[in-house]
């Protein structure tokens, strides 16, 4: 972790580079140091997914609206200094991302950051972590 899943309205993959955004926010992630000068989180757990919601209503339902909505889950321990400064970084460039003073049609931009408290079920495979830890 962190995994940040975003899902939006579909309008929206015509208006914003999610592409570049996506980057954006994971390279946000990946520069997150915590008060020692020391990564926040490890670079090979750092996933950014973004999808348009095929299906979705939105308020009244009486105009043309827009959303996006953001949860990023991190693992427990963090304080909360760490929760404020990753959630601040994250919504400053979704904010500049999806522009919302400048756009035709009202959005709305929901972040939240979760902590993965007891799962059920976790299971981890695969060499990228590795990959990280090798360079």
């Amino acid at each position: 972790m962190p995994h940040l899943t975003m899902l939006y309205t579909a309008d929206l993959d015509a208006e914003i580079d999610f592409d570049g955004l996506v980057r954006q926010l994971a390279d946000i992630l990946c520069q997150q140091k915590d008060e020692a000068g020391q990564p926040v989180f490890p670079i090979g757990g750092v996933r950014v997914f973004a999808s348009p919601a095929a299906h979705a209503a939105i308020a009244d339902g009486a105009g043309r609206y827009d959303f996006l909505y953001a949860l990023l889950r991190i693992g427990r321990g963090r304080p909360a200094a760490v929760h404020r400064a990753v959630g601040d970084a994250l919504l400053a460039v979704l904010q500049k991302g999806l522009n919302p003073g400048r756009r035709e049609r009202p959005i709305g931009i929901t972040l939240q950051i979760d902590e993965n408290q007891g799962q059920v079920y976790q299971a981890r495979s695969g060499t990228l972590h590795a990959h990280f830890h090798e360079h």
